[in-house]
């Protein structure tokens, strides 16, 4: 436990990924939840973010994805003009195994000791059904069912941001925005990446998917013979052809090892944290591959569930959404304007949305 305090004292108050309010470990022994909420910021309103539940190999690596997602959050809701600020949950353990309503409870009653500093939804490992139950014991939950009040898959609108997010790009890359006769490659075609290879084919593209669990490819292949499936995401980034490739797994995916392989122009997808560490967007930049910021293009599913605490419109919603189109250009011409990667340009704009916000 020492080295977990360690890091997350090192990582608050030292590192210049820091700048955390609030760091919550959380334990409940009778039902067995361990679980870690980060609140980044709440400058621009509550902090809103997904609970992920995942068999972390230790607890200090949960709190550091719990730092940096969170830290993300903040930049997604300030580039989804949102008032909220950025938080995440992170819940230790693989969720086959240990979840349970007794579990969901506790971590209820912990997002509602917060008192609305810190509003959840789903993420990794997480379902609709397990927010209905996080949401007796809080009022501060949304993504939750429509029976009970809320949103139902956010997942859904994610995918149609990431869709126009990739649109955009194909607008700026090659003054059209349309995939059609493009060949995309979706690493993750679980939750949300099913969602965009409908949207794809829709726009006649041709698509090519890995995913490490096979149900969810043979899921795709058996409703689209005409879709390509290959063996993993090495395989898949190294395609002959690929013109966009979408992260939509976990975080991490354009490093030193996969960036100097690409053979895609565009990167675009709904994975969070895509970047594996600072300098990958200049290595990206310096290859000609242009990067559509994760935290942009994957904000459909926030903009979802924050609408929930209002009152869901679904095509209120989907209008909010279909301005990432919009949002993604604007950040390409500022990266051209001031010479910069596109994922610094919107750190820049997202950055002084909150400044603006803390001088209020």
């Amino acid at each position: 436990m020492t080295d977990v305090t360690d890091g997350v004292l090192h990582t608050l108050f030292r590192s210049e990924q820091g700048g955390h309010e609030q760091v919550v470990l959380c334990q409940d022994r009778a039902s067995g939840l361990k679980a870690v909420i980060a609140i980044h910021s709440t400058a621009l309103g509550p902090a809103l973010g997904g609970t992920r539940f995942y068999p972390y190999a230790s607890e200090e690596e949960a709190v550091a994805d719990a730092l940096n997602l969170s830290r993300g959050m903040s930049y997604k809701n300030a580039m989804a003009g949102l008032d909220h600020g950025g938080g995440k949950a992170v819940i230790i353990g693989d969720p086959e195994q240990i979840k349970s309503e007794e579990l969901l409870l506790a971590y209820g009653r912990f997002v509602d000791s917060l008192g609305g500093r810190y509003v959840t939804a789903c993420d990794v490992g997480t379902y609709v059904a397990d927010m209905d139950v996080v949401a007796r014991e809080s009022r501060w939950v949304t993504g939750r069912s429509p029976e009970n009040g809320g949103a139902g898959d956010s997942s859904v609108l994610t995918a149609y941001g990431v869709f126009q997010g990739m649109r955009a790009s194909a607008q700026h890359l090659w003054g059209d925005p349309t995939l059609r006769g493009r060949k995309i490659g979706i690493a993750g075609v679980g939750k949300v990446g099913h969602h965009l290879v409908e949207h794809l084919l829709s726009d006649g593209a041709q698509v090519v998917i890995t995913d490490v669990r096979q149900e969810s490819v043979r899921r795709i292949l058996d409703k689209h013979p005409e879709v390509i499936a290959v063996t993993d995401t090495d395989a898949l980034i190294r395609t002959e052809g690929l013109d966009v490739y979408a992260p939509c797994a976990l975080g991490g995916a354009l490093n030193d090892d996969s960036v100097p392989v690409l053979t895609a122009k565009i990167v675009c997808g709904a994975a969070n944290n895509q970047l594996a560490h600072p300098g990958v967007e200049k290595d990206l930049a310096d290859r000609g591959i242009l990067y559509a910021p994760d935290y942009v293009v994957n904000a459909g599913g926030v903009i979802q569930v924050a609408d929930e605490l209002h009152g869901f419109d679904f095509d209120r919603c989907r209008a909010k959404a279909s301005k990432i189109f919009d949002t993604t250009l604007a950040i390409f011409a500022r990266a051209k304007e001031d010479g910069i990667p596109p994922a610094a340009a919107a750190d820049r704009i997202a950055e002084q949305r909150m400044a603006d916000a803390r001088r209020r």
